[in-house]
């Protein structure tokens, strides 16, 4: 349980910083890394890196209509033309993919984004993964295959044809259940329709059923997102993402519909996760990361607890680090020394496809600062704690003489009471997993020039 907290000195925190879904961030990819860096980058990780298990993303970005808070590429349509055209450049892509990597190593996990991926119809969404698993046909019997889904759009035929391809994850996106909510960011969606749409996974034999929900929207305060976790209860998911929203109109139209005044201010905000953290500690969840919760004994509580926590675009998960690669629009692709992202903009993807090329619109390549640093990051972000000795000795440093201006820079956050710096480490405690990402950014040396209006508040 978190105890009284001081709100007002930390909402000083509140400030633009990176979520940190990858290090260096995409603000810091750039058009240099193109179509052959990365044909060489697939190359050398299957000569260097052929071992590690393969990520598979792919992106099915249509919608039917606008959700305001939503940060997502996402093409607006009604047309089924649309759907089918794409699926037949999923196809070009992955006949590239073919061509250009060894697709034989061992696949660990498999999701579906968006979007709204079941706005494809059940049909459609068993010929996507059949053409995947065609090209990828060495699927772990342990593959974490997963599913993004929006209630309004689910039927019992496409979670038949999930469940007949071996899908084994669900989440639902549900952000919250209060009906003014709701109406402020154009997503009505009952409590009794997600209701139908968990019990038709748990029939089909969904064992982890994951919610989205998101605080910090328009019109919520601590007593109406309790009233919404109090409801999600009712439903028993084993996991639960609870996300910070970033409004960030600058670069997502839709949320300019969204009065800033209706949004709850930072020090509200902290007290809204403060109270979620108690509320779902004292029914059976515990805290994972810095923004998802599970059962005790889901797996990614005994990976929390070992140390061995991962975390990729997909979110947390107990497989280790493996080589994502992205399928689809906007898709984006991790190795241990690259990020790679696929063009944002349908006409582009199309005319590479057409091409004859992967259709990478910019990436980076990491040096081995980088690495070293995506390393301390990550660590933070994905267990909240760092050991200097496990650092020091894979990279062959001294870890406090390293970084020594930067523990000097987090001994005021352990003076605020959110961090512990020892002999041997750093310990982040449950305070300061609210404040994670400003303690992860104490690291990136990318932030002194590229901060304000790029990332949303932390806060």
């Amino acid at each position: 349980m978190l105890e009284a907290i001081d709100f007002e000195k930390l909402s000083k925190y509140s400030k633009p910083g990176p979520r940190y879904t990858s290090y260096p961030t995409a603000n810091e990819f750039n058009t240099t890394f193109n179509h052959e860096t990365l044909l060489e980058s697939f190359k050398r990780a299957d000569s260097k890196y052929g071992d590690i298990g393969l990520s598979l993303y792919t992106h099915l970005p249509f919608c039917k209509s606008a959700c305001y808070f939503c940060g997502c590429n996402v093409v607006y349509t009604s047309k089924e033309d649309k759907k089918d055209r794409y699926i037949t450049y999923l196809q070009k892509e992955l006949d590239l993919l073919l061509e250009s990597m060894n697709t034989k190593r061992e696949v660990i996990q498999f999701h579906f984004g968006g979007g709204t991926p079941t706005f494809f119809n059940a049909k459609q969404l068993n010929q996507i993964t059949q053409m995947i698993k065609n090209v990828f046909p060495n699927f772990s019997n342990k593959c974490e295959i997963s599913c993004e889904i929006d209630p309004r759009h689910f039927t019992e035929e496409q979670m038949q044809v999930l469940s007949n391809c071996g899908f084994n994850r669900i989440s639902f996106g549900v952000q919250d259940f209060d009906i003014d909510v709701q109406q402020q960011i154009n997503r009505i969606q009952p409590f009794d329709l997600v209701e139908k749409s968990v019990y038709l996974a748990r029939k089909y034999g969904i064992k982890s059923i994951n919610f989205d929900l998101i605080y910090g929207l328009p019109m919520q305060d601590e007593k109406s997102f309790e009233s919404t976790l109090k409801s999600v209860l009712k439903l028993s998911p084993d996991r639960l993402a609870i996300f910070n929203y970033a409004h960030v109109p600058w670069v997502k139209k839709t949320m300019r519909k969204i009065d800033e005044m209706s949004l709850p201010i930072p020090s509200q905000k902290l007290q809204i996760l403060k109270n979620t953290i108690n509320f779902l500690t004292s029914n059976g969840y515990y805290m994972i990361g810095m923004d998802h919760f599970a059962k005790k004994d889901d797996e990614l509580c005994k990976a929390q607890e070992n140390g061995e926590l991962r975390r990729n675009f997909q979110g947390y998960t107990t497989k280790g680090f493996s080589q994502t690669i992205g399928i689809g629009l906007t898709s984006i692709g991790e190795g241990i020394d690259y990020y790679t992202q696929n063009f944002k903009d349908m006409q582009s993807y199309e005319i590479a496809l057409d091409n004859n090329v992967l259709p990478v619109s910019q990436g980076i390549l990491l040096d081995a600062e980088d690495i070293l640093r995506k390393e301390v990051i990550m660590s933070l972000m994905n267990n909240s704690k760092l050991d200097f000795y496990t650092i020091s000795n894979k990279f062959n440093i001294d870890f406090q003489l390293y970084f020594k201006d930067e523990v000097e820079k987090l001994k005021p956050m352990q003076d605020l009471g959110l961090l512990e710096i020892k002999t041997n480490g750093i310990e982040v405690n449950a305070t300061g997993k609210m404040l994670i990402r400003n303690i992860a950014m104490v690291f990136d040396t990318y932030l002194s020039s590229n901060l304000v209006k790029q990332f949303s508040k932390t806060i």
